[in-house]
């Protein structure tokens, strides 16, 4: 959303005036508009925080958590499969392979991957440990936040991130282009006299979107989500209700052991003149059950459809094959696409800024700072796979397409080019075991059996 986008002046000085404006900014959002979403995935909505009702009513508070379903299935149909990163240069190969089993950078975008579904939003952060790595770390909009400058490219100019310590002083620190400050809140916010150069071309930090509105994958159903929930919750209370219902005596005066008796042994006997007149029944009130289950699975449908999140638990779902189920998976399948592009920034900036480190270099070969420029991103959706219909596919494409081109429809195969060396090698291996070379032509092959023929030939006449 336009008006959650903290924005400055190019050239503005970070102040603690202007720090202080901008927490106490950043603290309302986290209040209005975070805290709800992350309450939501935690399954804690309104319906357990409404007024109670009379101690002789039932009173069922009954969440039921869509948004952490929604949230954990996109984010598991996204990343569930790893995102893979490639480069031509076996130098940049090699130092991205060490950077990222160093931070361990599948989980860290998985986590930022879920944190994008939550709240809409997610920020990384770049430093260098004390072993002199460089080391990234993700971190949710609760404590963290960006400020950009007001032109139409809205570069970073500020990061800042705050929390509090143990003994409850609220510390953090902000960084820009050039240097990291730390900074704490003791009534008023005040700067370290420390300062240290971060070396990174930039503010060391990324911000990750879901969508250019910003917004969580569930936000949009979060009313509805509520709905459902009264409804749920109303409905127990019906059931609670008819389950101890009023016993209606007319026409009887009844002592307090008669009472007793007929609750204890569940027999009605009731004597006197006019027995025929006595009336037994129990009170109930308008039945609405037909109602209240329309409206439950309305709510439930709209809230899947809404959310653009398949319900993958579905009786139905599972019975889906082939094109089907990619008809059923569409539109989650749009929404993937659109976080994947928003992703690949996010990463584009991430290896740009690791790139421009001093301390970047692979195998003991510097690397350049715009190499991070020919790095490929492989991002695969968790769908299920029907490795029949794969092959047959891929069968069908022999000689229409490149083989590189035929093997990436196997979902079983992770890189084409890497499988075709493997064939390239096992076929070399298999040549050692035949009489006969395998790289010939079959025209070389037709040439020198004519060739044996006629020899056979000679030596006969």
């Amino acid at each position: 959303m336009e008006d959650d986008i903290f924005r400055v002046s190019k050239g503005t000085v970070m102040t603690p005036e202007l720090l202080s404006e901008y927490i106490t900014k950043h603290k309302k959002m986290v209040r209005d508009r975070f805290k709800p979403l992350l309450d939501a995935y935690k399954n804690d909505y309104a319906i357990q925080h409404q007024t109670r009702k009379a101690a002789y009513k039932p009173d069922n508070r009954i969440p039921v958590n869509f948004a952490k379903y929604i949230a954990d299935t996109m984010n598991g149909f996204f990343v569930g499969i790893p995102i893979k990163t490639a480069h031509d240069t076996a130098a940049v190969s090699a130092f991205l392979e060490q950077f990222e089993q160093y931070n361990g950078v599948d989980d860290v975008n998985a986590e930022l991957s879920k944190i994008c579904c939550i709240f809409g939003r997610g920020y990384e952060m770049y430093y260098v440990d004390d072993f002199e790595k460089l080391c990234v770390r993700y971190l949710s909009p609760m404590n963290a936040f960006m400020i950009y400058d007001d032109s139409i490219l809205e570069e970073p100019l500020f990061f800042v991130h705050y929390y509090k310590d143990a003994d409850g002083v609220e510390k953090g620190s902000f960084s820009d282009g050039r240097v990291v400050r730390w900074f704490t809140n003791r009534g008023s916010y005040v700067f370290s006299k420390e300062e240290k150069i971060h070396a990174f071309d930039g503010v060391p930090a990324t911000e990750y979107v879901e969508n250019a509105e910003r917004m969580g994958v569930f936000e949009s159903v979060l009313p509805m989500i509520d709905a459902y929930n009264k409804a749920l919750s109303e409905k127990a209370n019906d059931v609670d209700y008819f389950a101890d219902a009023y016993l209606k005596v007319l026409g009887a005066s009844l002592s307090d052991d008669k009472l007793t008796e007929l609750r204890d042994t569940r027999i009605i006997n009731l004597e006197g003149d006019e027995a025929d007149k006595i009336i037994v029944e129990f009170l109930s009130k308008p039945n609405a059950d037909t109602t209240q289950e329309n409206l439950i699975n309305r709510l439930e449908r709209l809230i899947f459809q809404i959310s653009m999140v398949a319900n993958i638990n579905d009786e139905n779902f599972g019975t889906s094959s082939g094109i089907a189920l990619k008809y059923k998976l569409q539109s989650m399948s749009n929404l993937a696409k659109t976080k994947e592009r928003k992703f690949t920034a996010g990463m584009n900036r991430r290896y740009r800024l690791i790139f421009s480190n001093p301390l970047a270099s692979g195998q003991g070969a510097a690397l350049s700072k715009e190499d991070w420029v020919g790095i490929r991103y492989k991002f695969t959706m968790n769908i299920p796979a029907n490795l029949l219909e794969e092959s047959q596919i891929a069968g069908n494409l022999n000689g229409l397409v490149s083989q590189e081109t035929q093997l990436s429809v196997l979902s079983i195969v992770e890189n084409a080019k890497q499988e075709i060396d493997r064939m390239e090698e096992e076929q070399d291996k298999t040549g050692y075991m035949t009489d006969y070379p395998l790289n010939r032509t079959r025209e070389e092959a037709d040439d020198d059996l004519l060739g044996e023929a006629k020899t056979t030939t000679e030596q006969t006449t």
